[in-house]
């Protein structure tokens, strides 16, 4: 599958580089990181593929599976290529129109990712994987009311998709509802375990509600998971501080510094402990 960019704070198939996954099988629309065989993206595995549409070259499924490849592999001209292909030849196949919409936004092609997204929803309205797309463009965009009903959409649907509780909840923390963001960012944890994006969101909600114990534990989760996440260390080093651990919050913060020289709020945090130490 094809994956958007995952979060601010990613039977599935593929999952691709660059924030990116592709769609070749049934897809849960989730950015959270899988299991995948790293054979995938090879040029052995591309050219079995190759093979299959020689031999049937009016198979749409064979494009997008080889599109899928493609994407993984970084080679997106090529992939959008497939795309196209799979599309021409079933104008009525939602995953090709998704995984296709997601290298448009890649591209920064906002325009024909939605109009792609549409198509996808129009082609099979029970596709949950494209409200989720559709979604975080909205949200991305701002528009928070359109993003909630995708997400919701996208939940009675799939209540296995982790990504679309996970970023419903990121609608509910904009919008300052912190318990109901807890509850979906709890729902995610639970059908992605692995993924360190909702233990962060989650604990930036309790956070929010001055439970800064209960979001250290979430946030020292989310370090556990992303050694390299310096938003995570960010998180810790804030969480630390409103405990009134100053030095164990400024190794925090200038840990994330480290990762990320250019990153604000850690550089802040440093700045703030270091006069408190």
């Amino acid at each position: 599958m094809m994956r958007a960019t995952p979060y601010r704070t990613s039977t599935v198939c593929l999952a691709g580089t660059l924030a990116l996954g592709l769609a070749a099988c049934q897809s849960t629309g989730s950015n959270f990181p899988v299991s995948i065989d790293p054979a995938t993206a090879s040029v052995a595995n591309i050219d079995s593929l190759s093979d299959v549409i020689a031999r049937d070259p009016n198979n749409p499924e064979a494009y997008n599976v080889r599109g899928s490849a493609f994407g993984r592999a970084g080679r997106y001209n090529e992939a959008m290529a497939d795309f196209n292909k799979a599309i021409e030849l079933n104008p009525n196949f939602a995953r090709a129109y998704y995984n296709r919409a997601l290298i448009y936004r890649r591209n920064g092609d906002l325009k024909n990712a939605l109009a792609d997204y549409n198509s996808a929803i129009r082609a099979d309205p029970r596709y949950a994987p494209a409200y989720v797309g559709r979604g975080n463009m909205y949200r991305q965009n701002g528009q928070l009311d359109l993003a909630l009903a995708d997400y919701n959409t996208a939940i009675e649907l799939d209540r296995t998709d982790a990504q679309a509780f996970h970023n419903r909840g990121l609608v509910y923390q904009a919008r300052g509802n912190n318990q109901a963001a807890i509850e979906d960012f709890t729902s995610s944890i639970g059908l992605s375990p692995k993924s360190p994006e909702p233990y962060n969101g989650r604990g930036l909600s309790y956070l929010a509600l001055g439970d800064a114990r209960t979001a250290l534990d979430d946030f020292n989760e989310a370090v556990k998971l992303d050694r390299s996440s310096y938003i995570g260390w960010t998180n810790q080093g804030l969480a630390l501080e409103a405990l009134g651990e100053p030095q164990k919050a400024h190794a925090a913060f200038a840990r994330a510094s480290t990762l990320n020289q250019n990153y604000q709020p850690a550089k802040e945090g440093m700045r703030r402990t270091q006069r408190s130490g």
